[in-house]
């Protein structure tokens, strides 16, 4: 099979020449077989701005936090130590620019004794109106100063109609032959089972087993859809995954993985353009 290199791979460095941290995780990424658009589907993040760190354009990147949170995520995919990357981010990246420097000069609003007075003026009138409000409650009838008034039961006082004492309930006759020994309750039959529909058949699991030569990224999504496995798998390691069909495969660093559906083996140099397999297994 022929090895074709991603067009996005950094080149080799000169004798001497210092490694950026955004080259340095281009080189990563090309040594397990994963394109731009694949770290850009994992990271969550646009093919531009991952080409972008790669290429040292921090300044095209929304801010120093969105780019150190990019070269974590970056690593962390790739199984790498962060924290040498950041560092070297340190001197590289554009400072962000401080908040309070670009936030113009801000001082008290002063205030004049005018308005101080217009205050004033509006608290007076508060309480003069709230005066007459009061005077007026007072002197409406049935308020305070009013004639009528409610009246209130004492609580150890009842009405006499609650008081007088009601009169003896008369006994039903029941005639004895009508009492007899009480039945024992039949609990009613369970329904039949042929009135609850049957279990839908599970669908059968079905086998993958994969052998990685060299490092390579592999990523299984089952037939719901859902993600089996989705890491970077180390040198001389295998890996089992089972669950329902049809299976959809990318598999980084093709040439040097083996994979086995069922009993069957696959070949992935049918499927693999620029050393990425891409396939769907039924």
């Amino acid at each position: 099979m022929t090895d074709t290199r991603d067009d996005n791979c950094a080149a080799a460095p000169g004798p001497g020449e210092a490694v950026g941290a955004g080259e340095r995780l281009s080189r990563a990424r090309c040594a397990v077989g994963l394109s731009v658009d694949d770290v850009a589907r994992h990271l969550k993040y646009s093919a531009r701005q991952i080409e972008a760190l790669e290429q040292g354009r921090y300044a095209q990147l929304p801010g120093t936090a969105i780019l150190r949170g990019m070269v974590r995520s970056y690593a962390r995919l790739l199984k790498l130590d962060a924290e040498p990357l950041l560092l070297q981010l340190a001197g590289a990246a554009p400072a962000t620019p401080d908040i309070e420097a670009s936030v113009p000069f801000r001082k008290p609003i002063p205030f004049s004794n005018s308005t101080r007075h217009v205050n004033l003026g509006y608290a007076l009138l508060s309480l003069g109106v709230l005066g007459a409000v009061l005077a007026v409650v007072l002197g409406w009838p049935g308020g305070p100063s009013g004639e009528s008034k409610l009246t209130f039961v004492p609580a150890g006082r009842a009405p006499a109609e609650a008081m007088a004492p009601r009169p003896a309930a008369v006994a039903e006759h029941v005639p004895l032959a009508a009492v007899g020994t009480p039945q024992a309750v039949v609990p009613a039959a369970p329904a039949s089972d042929a009135e609850s529909p049957p279990p839908a058949p599970a669908a059968s699991a079905q086998r993958i087993t994969l052998r990685f030569a060299k490092a390579a990224w592999v990523e299984v999504r089952g037939g719901d859809g859902s993600v089996l496995t989705s890491q970077l798998n180390a040198a001389g390691t295998s890996r089992v995954v089972e669950g329902a069909p049809p299976f959809r495969l990318v598999i980084g660093n093709a040439q040097h993985v083996q994979l086995r559906y069922g009993e069957r083996s696959i070949d992935l140099a049918q499927h693999a353009q620029r050393d990425v397999a891409r396939l769907t297994l039924e």
